[in-house]
This record gives structure tokens, C-alpha cells and sequence, in this order.
């Protein structure tokens, strides 16, 4: 079935962002296509698309002969594909973890309780008697006069932090950014924020409501091979070792010195709070065999016309988990061979676009995102188009496999101009742009538009809302939850062929139209003032600590 709104879309709105009229677009988006992208990108036959196996080496000779059937062009110099040099860290024992407090010793296990990783990709770490400091939400943000390591010394210790920001646990609106996640409350930010201030270790505590996933899938994604980038994994100033731990492990921590766990985790959503020696310590053991190998990023691009030296990306991530170790595997079907299909589905409707828009797209999909966004944080230290010259990026993450719906949610909204292209866009499909109903989440966090977000490039992540056109929001409300609760980051998110991808292709119109506004349009799309990405906020973290 095909989408004849979209030539709709593409005419109004370009129709006032360039100097010369445009065509409406030769295409629309290919249902089929996608679907059957999908169906391959989430089969068995690729192993659940985990870097470094067979199952990547099938992936990757797939995206390259689908990019080049398309039509489109090698994105890095000659090649489809960038290399991304990563380590791998193989757990060879069971990893250990004690708590040592008044009571005595407390183990804590391994994949129930707490899991753990070596930021430095260290084969072997030990960990005697750590002292224990809990700094609550481990934030230094001087533009909102923040700092939870104030007065305190945590060089060579552990560092206890919770899960989130202070806005989202108390609700205040006065608080960074109230109910909505900010860009503190990312757990790598945590971790790198650790590492400046000394620790050795960092341990986070898991909270489900943050997070809006259960400690299944958090064990899922780190229990197993730990990947980091080899250009990075020997940085010094990171911790020696970090870890996830579940919630009642967390309070057993702050407890165990006699504390009141209670008052101690609401304490750091106050302002006035300070950081707390636990009268604690840890043992921490971690074995690992280490292994090098270089991944990829699949790179490929169109070329444009009258600016064919700037660039508009559109972006997902190829990989998956691969396999539990029971030998299930994860397909990702939603998570993200859905977005990959819709990269490969975007691409097609561009390579037939004629005229081809003013600027060169480039499609990438990356690798090694599942965990820490290593693909794209690697990319971004060696782009392949210089950023400057990159006028946005539209992140694929997740898309919406139902019916279409009435409303579109931009993910991070208040960021840039490309969510009011967006508005327009879903107008003209009888959408309207809904608040986040998961803004404490901070979604947007876990994709590549972060990363981009973080280098200064305006980036968009917008997805289907729960009003499902058919049968309302409640259906639609319990859809999503089903799927977080039952399928999100497990071997049960595999594709269907009594999918209904109607919801998918609508958003991937949308995109389309997104895309090429910004290709044909003038100037790049800007950040709002009071964005936290805009240039002002990103100086006050750069200079301020944070």
C-alpha cells in the first residue's frame, strides 16, 4: 500500500524554504519494502546482530548490497563502510561484589542483584575494602547552581548514584527540568562525571520508573560481553569499574552502615543536599578476557545539487544482543530493525526523488549502540562529512509498529526548529504534537540524537503517540506497555507477519518530508535559546564542570 499524502507534504512544505519552486517529490514510502526489511534485518539467519560475531559480518554484507541495489553511493570516500575499532570483555569467573558493613559480609549476586564492567576494559580488577560514598544524583550542573560532590573526596573510592535527576524524583517544576529528564540524568553522564571526580568505582542504582524497564533488561544488556571503544577504553581518568545494581540492593547499601535508607534516598531531590560517607565498604572482583576486533558502521549517500557539500543524516543502529546464554537470540525486530528498515525504506523514496534536493543525504547505520552508543560516539570523533557542515540528523530508534495514530511526539521537545518542520508535517497527515507521556524516561538519552545533540548538530527523534486512529488512546496506551513490559530488550521482540506497519510508514512520511525541507532550505535549522544543547548551555558544561 502506498501513501499518496507524502507528495502533499514534500510540495507544502518546501514550497516556501527555497528559492526555486520544487517538484513534489517522484515516491513515497514503500510499505512492502520495509517490511520486508525488517523481516530480514530481525530473521535467525543473522544471529541477533551482535558486533563482532558471524551475525554482524551477515548484517553488514546485507545493509551494503541493499544500499547499493537502492542506487546510492559508498558514504566514506570509496567504502560503505567505517571501521570502529572496539574491545571486547569477556567475563572468565563469575563476577563478585561484597558489602562489607556492620553486620558483617553481604554478597551480592551476580545477574540478580547487581552486574558489573570495567570502563577501562581492565582483564583483571580488584577492589579491597573500598570506602562507599553516596553522592545522590552525581550531578554537576552549574547553569542550575547543582553540584552533589561539593565538599567531598571521592578519589580512589566508590561512588553510590541514583538513578535520574532531582526535577524528575521530586516533581518540583523549579528543579532542572521538572517532570522531564534532563541531560544530567543520563546514566553515561553519571559515569563520566564519576570519572572526573577521581572514583574508582561507580555503582548505579537501577529505578524502574526512571528507566520505564525492569531490572530483566538492564541484566540483559551488561551481564554479557562488555563492549567500549579502543580509542577510549584506556583512559585512565575513567573508573577502574562500574556497575548497575537492582533497587533493594541500593538500599541495602545505604543501610548497612545503620543508616536510614529511607531518608537518605529523598534527601538528594532537595537542594541543600550533601554527599554521604557510608560507614561501608566493598569488595569487588572482575576477571575478564580481553579481545580486539574492528566493527562497522554502514555509510551511504546521496548526492545533492546546488549544496552538495552539506548534508542532512538520517540514522539507526544495526546491532543487537546477539544471544542469551542459554543460546535464545535477540532479534530486535522493534529494537531497531525497525529503524533500520525504515533507513533502507527512507533511502529508496530519496533515490527516486527527482530533482534530487539541493543537499547530499547520508543514511548510517551504526554499530554497537545497544549498550553506550559507541558507533555513533566513534563516527562523531571521525566523521566522515564534517559536522559543521551537517544541518541535522532525524534519528530511526523503535518505530511504531500498529495502525497510525492521531498524535506525534517529539522525543526531547523545546530542543529545535526541526520539531516545528515536524508539527507542520503531521498536520498535514491529521496529526497533532502531543507532550511526551514518558518525559521522565528521557528516551532521547538511549539514541544516537544525543550524541549528535551533544556535538552541537540540532537532531530529531519523533515517534507515533498512543492515540491509536482506530481504537483511541487506551489501546494504544496498552500496546506500549505491553511491549516495554514483555518484549523490549528481550528474545521476544521478533518480527510478525501480521504486523500492521501502517504507524511505522506514516511516521517515515513524515520524516521524508522533514528531510527534505531541511535539504532544500537556505539556512540549518536552529536550537532554541534555552535548549539545553544550545551553544550557551553546552559552554556553561564544558567550563563548568559538568
Amino acid at each position: 500500500m502506498r501513501r499518496p499524502l507524502l507528495a502533499l507534504l514534500g510540495m507544502l512544505l518546501t514550497g516556501c524554504a527555497s528559492t526555486h519552486k520544487q517538484p513534489p517529490p517522484s515516491t513515497d514510502v514503500d510499505d512492502l519494502l520495509f517490511r520486508e526489511e525488517v523481516r530480514m534485518l530481525a530473521s535467525d539467519e543473522l544471529e541477533g546482530r551482535r558486533p563482532g560475531t558471524p551475525g554482524e559480518d551477515k548484517t553488514v554484507a546485507f545493509l551494503t548490497a541493499q544500499f547499493r541495489k537502492l542506487g546510492l553511493k559508498p558514504g566514506n570516500g570509496e567504502s560503505f563502510v567505517q571501521q570502529v575499532p572496539l574491545i571486547e570483555a569477556t567475563a572468565s569467573a563469575r563476577p563478585t561484589l561484597t558489602v562489607l558493613g556492620r553486620a558483617g559480609a553481604l554478597p551480592l549476586a551476580f545477574g540478580t542483584d547487581m552486574v558489573l564492567w570495567s570502563p577501562q576494559s581492565d582483564p583483571a580488577v580488584r577492589l579491597a575494602h573500598s570506602g562507599v560514598v553516596f553522592v545522590g544524583y552525581g550531578i554537576v550542573a552549574p547553569e542550575y547552581d547543582w553540584n552533589d560532590y561539593a565538599q567531598l573526596d571521592v578519589r580512589g573510592k566508590t561512588v553510590l548514584v541514583l538513578d535520574g535527576d532531582p526535577g524528575v524524583a521530586s516533581r518540583d517544576p523549579t528543579l532542572f527540568k521538572g517532570n522531564a529528564l534532563s541531560v544530567y540524568g543520563r546514566a553515561a553522564y553519571k559515569l563520566e562525571e564519576a570519572g572526573r571526580q577521581g572514583a574508582a568505582a561507580v555503582l548505579l542504582v537501577h529505578d524502574e520508573r526512571s528507566t520505564g524497564y525492569g531490572w530483566d533488561v538492564v541484566r540483559n544488556t551488561w551481564s554479557g560481553p562488555h563492549l567500549e571503544l579502543a580509542t577510549t577504553a584506556a583512559d585512565t581518568s575513567r573508573p577502574v569499574l562500574a556497575g548497575w545494581v537492582t533497587a533493594a540492593a541500593g538500599r541495602i547499601l545505604l543501610g548497612a552502615g545503620g543508616q536510614d535508607a529511607d531518608a537518605l534516598l529523598a534527601a538528594p531531590a532537595r537542594r541543600g543536599f550533601k554527599g554521604v560517607a557510608l560507614a561501608v565498604s566493598i569488595d569487588a572482583t572482575l576477571t575478564s578476557t580481553i579481545r580486539r576486533f574492528d566493527s562497522t558502521n554502514v555509510v551511504a549517500t546521496l548526492a545533492g545539487g546546488a549544496r552538495k557539500n552539506e548534508y542532512v543524516i538520517f540514522s539507526a543502529h544495526w546491532d543487537q544482543l546477539g544471544r542469551t546464554a542459554e543460546g535464545a537470540i535477540f532479534s530486535g525486530a522493534v529494537d531497531d530493525a525497525s529503524g533500520v528498515g525504515g533507513l533502507l525504506a527512507l533511502a529508496q523514496s530519496f533515490a527516486r526523488t527527482r530533482p534530487p534536493p539541493d543537499r547530499s543525504l547520508l543514511f548510517i547505520a551504526f554499530t554497537a549502540d545497544e549498550t553506550q552508543l559507541l558507533g555513533v560516539r566513534y563516527y562523531l570523533d571521525h566523521p566522515v562529512v564534517p559536522l559543521n557542515l551537517t544541518a541535522a540528523v532525524l534519528c530511526l530508534e523503535d518505530l511504531h509498529i500498529g495502525g497510525r495514530t492521531r498524535d506525534l511526539i517529539v522525543l526531547q521537545a523545546g530542543s529545535s526548529e526541526l520539531e516545528e518542520y515536524a508539527r507542520g508535517a503531521a498536520l498535514l497527515q491529521g496529526r497533532e504534537m502531543r507532550p511526551d507521556p514518558r518525559a521522565e524516561q528521557g528516551i532521547y538519552y538511549r539514541s544516537d540524537a544525543i550524541e549528535f545533540a551533544l556535538r552541537g548538530v540540532p537532531a530529531l527523534y519523533a515517534v507515533s503517540g498512543i492515540d491509536d486512529a482506530a481504537r483511541g488512546p487506551a489501546f494504544g496506551q496498552a500496546q506500549l506497555d505491553e511491549y516495554y513490559a514483555h518484549r523490549f530488550g528481550e528474545p521476544s521482540d521478533r518480527y510478525s507477519e501480521d504486523w500492521d506497519v501502517g504507524g511505522a510508514v506514516n511516521d517515515l512520511s513524515l520524516y521524508y518530508a522533514v528531510g527534505l525541507r531541511v535539504a532544500t532550505m537556505h539556512r540549518f535549522p536552529r536550537w532554541y535559546p534555552n535548549s539545553e544543547f544550545s551553544a550557551s548551555h553546552r559552554h556553561a558544561r564544558e567550563t563548568g564542570g559538568g
